[in-house]
């Protein structure tokens, strides 16, 4: 895993965002977010050594892994605030406390994300052990709108995709078990240049949560 981990560390020039290694210096809550995101990564992969699945979406969002330091993983599901919808924290942690690094005056109750919440949800909904799932992004890393600032999202370049392949290829080695699923057009692209036939699912975003839950849940009982 530390092979992969370090590979986090050399992202790209340009308007990307590092959580594990760079400091958002207008919302971040200290001088240790970053590496209070490189924790919660650590043992969120570290919990899931024995997954089957890899969910492969497209790129981190700022109101998700940007400042949780997890793919597809918001601070409020890490602070207990989604727990109306029966997602837990310790779904998601239980090797270390999950914390928040953005300023409460950023938000309140820590970002939301809705990747996150339908995501989450339908791993709930479906009876799927949490810790039997990676969720992952084709580009590890945060794409934001220069004009727009850090608390943007940008769809990440076809060239900048492809730049997550030794990410990925690290944690698919790792995780040596795992099938990839493909979430959105990009993560499917990447996997293709990898020479990886992937299942395709819906991204949920732009109104395919629903198409995403039946497509996954599809896949999860015909290998049950």
């Amino acid at each position: 895993m530390n092979a992969f981990l370090k590979l986090l560390k050399d992202s790209p020039a340009g308007p990307v965002f590092n959580p594990w290694h760079h400091r958002d210096p207008l919302h971040d809550a200290s001088t240790r977010a970053p590496a209070i995101r490189q924790e919660q990564l650590a043992s969120y992969i570290d919990e899931r050594r024995k997954a089957t699945i890899i969910l492969l979406a497209e790129a981190l969002g700022y109101q998700g892994g940007h400042f949780t330091g997890i793919a597809m993983t918001s601070e409020r599901l890490l602070l207990g605030h989604l727990r109306h919808k029966g997602l837990e924290p310790d779904m998601v942690l239980r090797g270390v406390a999950p914390r928040r690094t953005s300023k409460d005056s950023v938000k309140a109750d820590g970002f939301t994300e809705p990747t996150c919440t339908i995501v989450w949800g339908a791993m709930h909904d479906l009876g799927i052990d949490p810790r039997s799932v990676i969720l992952w992004n084709a580009f590890p890393w945060h794409p934001y709108k220069p004009a727009a600032g850090l608390l943007s999202n940008r769809t990440p370049t076809d060239d900048e995709v492809m730049l997550g392949r030794p990410v990925l290829a690290a944690l698919t080695a790792w995780a040596s078990g795992a099938r990839i699923l493909a979430v959105g057009q990009k993560s499917a692209a990447l996997l293709a240049g990898m020479g990886v036939t992937a299942p395709a699912l819906r991204h949920p975003a732009n109104g395919g949560a629903g198409q995403f839950r039946e497509q996954f849940a599809r896949i999860v009982k015909k290998r049950g």
